[in-house]
């Protein structure tokens, strides 16, 4: 995965529904702020800074830092994983995860501040390095 070079203005002004728009507006912002980083288009991804990833099998690749999606039912926010971070996401409000996605469907109904710990968390975890399940040079 690679940025794509797009306008992350225009490509947040096509965002729909409004809610989503105005979400995928704030999630911009704050993982700016979290991130000491400019927003960049990965597809349809909004990226901020860049790491290579190697794992132990020899599969590696590129990825943004921190980022998100605007998606038409939720905003879905990528994290290394979901399981680290059992306690902040029982204090978060309304979300789902997967393995490594925490989809939130407003985010007027989550905790910002639990957020902004959960980004900053994920943000120390890849500029650390990673894990021995994934080694992460910071790139950009």
């Amino acid at each position: 995965m690679r940025p794509t070079g797009g306008s992350v203005a225009a490509f947040l002004a096509g965002v729909t529904p409004a809610k989503r728009r105005r979400d995928a507006e704030t999630l911009t912002a704050l993982l700016q702020e979290v991130s000491g980083r400019e927003p960049e288009l990965w597809g349809t991804i909004v990226g901020f800074g860049s790491c290579h990833y190697r794992y132990p099998t020899g599969t590696e690749g590129d990825m943004p830092l921190l980022a998100f999606a605007p998606r038409k039912t939720a905003s879905t926010i990528y994290l290394e994983s979901t399981a680290e971070y059992a306690d902040a996401l029982s204090r978060l409000g309304a979300h789902t995860t997967g393995v490594g996605c925490l989809y939130i469907k407003d985010l007027e109904e989550v905790d910002l501040d639990v957020l902004r710990g959960i980004l900053t968390v994920s943000l120390r975890w890849s500029e650390d390095g990673g894990s021995e399940q994934a080694v992460i040079t910071v790139t950009g």
